[in-house]
């Protein structure tokens, strides 16, 4: 919806008659909030051809920079290929396996013109020439040169080297105090170039049941087609390696505490492992990272970063994926590759378990759901090791160096031959030897952090030198210049001049694609820019060197994402973890043009290219990437119901929490045996917790100081108990040596989100405004009651509001026969440019994602209204507003819908809707429809300054909403009168009723009056695609927030 359009309805809101003449919507519309992200977003074409092409029309002229030309002669070359470390042999080379999970099809697509392969077109599988035979190169990486060598010269110049490089000084100097990247003026001779530097697996979510993918994953190995491989998941943080050059990085962040803790954890594993040679093999590993671009992903499991689901006994790292970067795609190891590197290196491995038959897949299913609600590591891994084909040990044990509690198994499926490929893995690469067992290692991690209690930067310190040299020989990650510049962003204008410039080769074209899409799309994520500081003595006027960060705050973005892979299976796939090298360079006008002609030349190829020809990503494919989750009750007790239940237990007391836990049990589909035994338990715990804390809420990232031994009295009770509890007794006290965390920081070390995050979209320099001749859908993620029909007969008596000739009308969904958004699809193919007002409760993602739809198929935008609410932790919608909703249904008389008070369940269809919404607090609720509409609209519904909801509606509402959960755990959506609690129904319909009557006075007085001032933000985005820059004078009728 475009600026003018929002100012009109608004207008309109402001002019309804007060609505309190009607008994069916006490709801006042004379005051609304209008929500959109904070920024402004740039509008790009989806097309890569039409934004070159428009980019450069808008492009400033190339100004030839004073002293530039003549004093510093410029040379293109390409830059020589290292070789990679001899240690590595060609045995592992010879281990040819494919990687479904990982995503490791590179260059499936067609090879392009030559003019395409000079600016890194899609890469092919090429063997490299000349390569010797005794030395491993990862492919991707190793032939890059060799395929372009036969280039025409313009392929080199893709590579630059100065011959006279600014000074290190001068250059930090102008860096912080943001002059380079505030000169810098993106124009027709400006290029970028992104490598993706480090990364983890993408994260999916799949969209069928646990059983549908379980069924599924026994029947492709009954048809022989894959392997289920099992691993253990350790309960610790996300880290990754690139190298000491390359860098360190948490899930979404570097240069801090975490990323230094993982440093020094990896180092002690080197000294472990190689004993006096640990050094030289530390040195030796850099350098071979490095050279061939890879990155080691780990978990990082410590006592010193918060707690998990137990404290471990040891630190430690173990290797959860190995990736060869190269230049464009990220090719993933499959397991057998991943063990075999791992000991050639001496790096700690997972437990793995393969089951390649029938029989042992189904046995496993089997084995966990008999161990889900009680296994602990060592009756798991012994069943595991009875029933799999394969069983492969992991260097750490689970159960010496983190203890019982286990947090679960990741089972998905690989390639049919990997369990051909894991034997000749464990016959080529045995177990290495321990050569630092009998060596003094030094102070370990906690003795370390213990020392070091002044702050973190002294933690950090101390960590990356007592790692050593060898290991972190550069530390301008965490320090910069050593005054903590690291700290500071760079200029926040680098994402959308990344995004102007034109692509030095296929991977940045492929990475502005990605960035593109998730922004027009209002993705809910960051892209975070710095300086890359290992950079700094090649930075200049005319070329600058950035880190990004991309940074998914929702697991939507993920799901999503997927979606968009699906409709376009040339997309790269969003990782986990994600950290991309951006270079923004100028060259001289005469190599510009030259170089321009072949990016458009390359772009062109993509965008013409058949479906058949352009690379497809197997990450897109469902079979390809099944992959199950299997937790065990015994780590959920302690993270679900105990850590992430202590909000909801000191804010909103004990009745919350209860409704709290008792949900993520019935989500789980925990046996009612065990919900009573926890009931128990947990309600002991609240009053426990309470007690000695009072209204001064446990901290989250040391609940177990507190936790564990109540779980430890409390298993000694009975056999029954310490089965339930599963293991305890062995608390690792962290008061001495927990890392000093500054700042507000996430568990993986994000960096001061508020302050480093980047806005969802960039800033835009020409925004587009939604044209006459595109429709709009006006819907109501509500609940019955809150006078969405009002509203849209009041908007249907001033169609003149929008000021244009489109027609305004209205569908019912109470007087639709059959499928009702089917038939608002159906309409507005008919009417692709009218306004369509959908008069239906709109309450989950599937009917939010039928709305995209719509909005993509005619050419539409659409715009949520909803009730305005407090919310509670896990529904939108606080007992006060489900309250007002019944109470304003139960005085409707003639109902189209006979939702009225002649209806005898009516407060039964209310908790119904309002359950629909469980499962959202109120600000992901709001985020996620801002995220995929771009807007919202608020309608106020309850004064903020009312007096509490009395006691006898909050016992009403409770009660009903307990006996709604069992109504439809036994009897599903059966009507209730239908059910074993048929009584229970009408009884409670009665009183509810009578409850509601006695308090229709307080009722009448919560709600918001007619007489607000109304209060909308600046820069409300026209569309869920697209967004609209609000005129100076409609900004000022609108005022702010």
């Amino acid at each position: 919806m475009s600026a003018p359009h929002h100012r009109r309805l608004f207008t309109l809101f402001l002019s309804l008659p007060s609505l309190k003449s009607s008994p069916s919507s006490v709801l006042f519309l004379r005051r609304l909030h209008f929500l959109s992200p904070t920024s402004l977003h740039f509008a790009t074409p989806t097309s890569f051809p039409s934004f070159f092409s428009s980019t450069r029309a808008s492009a400033m002229p190339y100004k030839h920079r004073s002293g530039h030309a003549a004093n510093e002669r410029r040379y293109w070359k390409e830059k020589p290929r290292a070789a990679s470390v001899n240690d590595v042999t060609e045995s592992i080379d010879n281990i040819s396996i494919s990687e479904h999970a990982g995503g490791n099809n590179m260059g499936a697509g067609a090879s392009g013109s030559s003019s395409a392969v000079q600016f890194g077109a899609m890469p092919d599988n090429s063997i490299a020439k000349g390569r010797p035979r005794g030395v491993w190169l990862p492919k991707t990486y190793a032939t890059a040169s060799e395929l372009v060598a036969s280039a025409a010269p313009s392929a080199t110049a893709l590579r630059t080297e100065k011959e006279t490089e600014v000074s290190s000084a001068g250059s930090l100097s102008r860096l912080f105090q943001g002059q380079l990247g505030e000169n810098f003026v993106v124009d027709n001779n400006t290029f970028s170039r992104a490598q993706i530097r480090a990364t983890f697996y993408p994260k999916f979510e799949n969209e069928k049941s646990d059983q549908e993918i379980r069924a599924r994953m026994i029947d492709m190995v009954a048809q022989g087609l894959a392997t289920v491989e099992v691993s253990l998941k350790h309960s610790g943080s996300l880290f990754m390696y690139a190298g000491h050059l390359g860098g360190a990085y948490a899930k979404n962040s570097f240069g801090n505490i975490y990323t230094a803790v993982g440093v020094f954890v990896l180092a002690r594993m080197f000294q472990e492992a190689w004993g006096a040679a640990a050094i030289k093999k530390q040195a030796e590993f850099n350098d071979f990272l490095e050279k061939n671009r890879m990155c080691i992903s780990m978990e990082l499991v410590t006592a010193v970063l918060g707690d998990h689901g137990q404290r471990p006994i040891d630190d430690y790292v173990v290797v959860t994926a190995v990736t060869e970067l190269g230049d464009g795609k990220p090719k993933f190891f499959s397991t057998p590759k991943v063990i075999a590197f791992c000991r050639m290196w001496r790096l700690p491995t997972n437990h793995v378990w393969l089951f390649s038959s029938r029989k042992s897949v189904t046995s496993f299913f089997a084995a966990y759901d008999a161990l889900c609600e009680e296994g602990t590591a060592t009756p798991v891994c012994q069943a595991l090791d009875e029933i799999a084909d394969i069983s492969m040990p992991g260097s750490k044990n689970h159960i010496k160096v983190q203890g019982e509690i286990l947090e679960g198994l990741v089972a998905r499926v690989v390639s049919h031959d990997s369990s051909e490929q894991m034997n000749k893995v464990l016959k080529e690469f045995p177990p290495p030897p321990v050569d630092g067992s009998g060596h003094v290692l030094g102070p370990s991690l906690r003795e370390v952090c213990a020392s070091n209690r002044a702050d973190e930067k002294q933690q950090i310190k101390a960590l990356l030198q007592s790692a050593g040299v060898s290991m972190c020989p550069d530390q301008s990650d965490w320090f910069g210049d050593g005054v903590g510049a690291h700290s500071r962003s760079a200029d926040k204008f680098v994402l959308s001049k990344f995004l102007q410039a034109h692509p030095a080769d296929y991977s940045t074209i492929k990475l502005q694609e990605m960035i593109r899409l998730m922004r027009q799309k209002h993705f809910p994520a960051a892209f975070k820019c710095y300086y890359n500081l290992h950079k700094i003595d090649s930075i200049s006027n005319d070329h600058l060197y950035y880190k990004m960060v991309i940074h998914v705050h929702s697991d939507s973005a993920f799901r999503r994402y997927q979606q968009e892979m699906r409709r376009n299976r040339g997309l790269w796939p969003l990782y986990r973890g994600f950290f991309v090298d951006i270079d923004l360079f100028k060259v001289q006008k005469d190599k510009a043009s030259e170089l321009a002609k072949e990016s458009n030349d390359l772009l062109s190829n993509l965008s013409s290219s058949c479906p058949s020809k352009i690379e497809k990503d197997d990450l897109a494919d469902d079979d390809a990437n099944l992959m199950i989750k299997l937790k065990f009750l015994t780590y959920k007790i302690r993270t679900f119901l105990i850590r992430n239940g202590l909000s909801i237990l000191f804010k909103d007391g004990p009745s919350a929490y209860k409704t709290y836990y008792l949900r993520q049990m019935r989500i789980w589909g925990t046996s009612a045996s065990k919900q009573r035994e926890l009931s128990k338990m947990l309600d002991e715990w609240a009053v426990y917790i309470r007690r000695k804390f009072g209204h001064r809420q446990l901290s989250s990232s040391t609940y177990l100081s507190e936790a564990e031994p109540f779980l430890e009295q409390y298993a000694r009770r009975s056999p029954q108990n310490q089965a339930l509890i599963g293991s305890a007794g062995n608390l690792v006290r962290v008061e001495n040596f927990q890392a000093i965390i500054e700042g507000s920081r996430d568990e993986e070390g994000d960096l001061n989100p508020d302050e480093d995050s980047a806005p969802p979209s960039p800033i835009a320099t020409n925004l587009d405004m939604v044209t006459k001749d595109e429709g709009l859908i006006v819907f109501f993620p509500g609940i019955p009651g809150c006078a969405k029909s009002a509203l849209c007969k009041e908007i249907l008596k001033n169609p003149g509001m929008f000021d244009d000739n489109r027609p305004v009308h209205s569908l019912m969904g109470d007087m639709i026969k059959g499928r009702y958004w089917p038939k608002v699809a159906e309409e507005r193919k008919k009417k692709p440019y009218a306004i369509t007002l959908a008069d239906k409760n709109a309450p989950n993602e599937e009917v939010w994602r039928q709305i995209e739809d719509m909005c993509r198929s005619t050419k539409a935008s659409a715009i949520p209204v909803v009730p305005e609410s407090e919310g509670t932790d896990s529904n939108p919608f606080c007992l006060d507003a489900l309250a007002v909703f019944i109470f304003r249904v139960l005085q409707r008389v003639n109902h189209p819908g006979n939702l009225d008070k002649s209806s005898p369940n009516a407060g039964y269809v209310l908790l119904m809707f309002y359950n629909l919404y469980n499962g959202k607090n109120r600000k992901e609720f709001e985020s996620e429809l801002i995220e995929r509409f771009g807007a919202l609209v608020k309608m106020p519904l309850l004064k903020t300054d009312r007096s509490p909801l009395p006691d006898s509606l909050r016992s009403i509402l409770e009660e009903g909403l307990n006996l709604y959960r069992l109504h439809t755990s036994r009897h599903g959506r059966a009507e209730p009168n239908k059910g074993s609690y048929a009584k229970e129904w009408v009884q409670w319909e009665k009183r509810l009723r009578e409850v509601l009557l006695r308090n229709s006075d307080y009722l009448n007085s919560i709600q918001h009056p007619s007489t607000a001032a109304p209060a909308i933000p600046h820069g409300i985005p026209s569309s869920c695609s697209r967004p609209a820059l609000l005129t100076s004078e409609n900004r000022e009728m609108m005022g702010s927030v």
